[in-house]
């Protein structure tokens, strides 16, 4: 006798037949760096030295968000910061390959978007490269607009796009956010 549970997991080759169990969402601790790194390596491309990570959270902590699994481990990331008043800005924003398209990150951008709200902030900002386009599209569905081509703004030599949107103008809800 077959299990259509069964079959249905195999066919799909994921650990995750109906998709991986919702994540919860809390700030950024010390213990996360070294998952939080790998994810960063492996999303972005991009490898920063582990010490980064901690001093950009104690500037807003409540602006350094991650995703956790059930053992509470690190499954996506959303890093952002105030630097300038009243913009908050994106600086690292990635998801762990098996939980992508399952809403991850837009929880996590719903929440920092709120929070940024919340703190009085009016403009959102961030960077991402050219040839991301699954991530363009993404930004775009938040209302993100492309502001500014930044010639050979990574590591590797890609060229990135500013984007940017307002938070005052636009209210709830957001597109991963159910009307309250």
């Amino acid at each position: 006798m077959i299990c259509i549970a069964d079959s249905a997991q195999g066919s799909s080759g994921s650990p995750f037949p109906l998709g991986p169990p919702e994540p919860a969402i809390r700030q950024f601790d010390g213990r996360d760096i070294a998952t939080v790194s790998r994810i960063v390596g492996e999303a972005l491309r991009e490898h920063y030295d582990s010490s980064l990570y901690f001093s950009l959270s104690q500037a807003w902590p409540e602006g350094f968000l991650v995703a956790v699994d059930v053992a509470d481990v690190p499954v996506a990331l959303l890093l952002g910061v105030a630097q300038i008043p009243g913009e908050a800005r994106i600086l690292m924003f990635a998801v762990d390959r098996p939980y992508r398209r399952h809403g991850v990150g837009s929880r996590l951008m719903d929440e920092f978007l709120a929070r940024s709200r919340q703190r009085g902030m009016h403009k959102a900002t961030l960077e991402v490269r050219v040839g991301n386009t699954n991530a363009i599209r993404f930004y775009t569905r938040y209302r993100f607009s492309v502001m500014d081509l930044l010639r050979g703004y990574y590591s590797d030599g890609e060229n990135g796009y500013q984007m940017a949107r307002d938070l005052l103008s636009t209210p709830f809800p957001w597109p991963g956010r159910a009307k309250p």
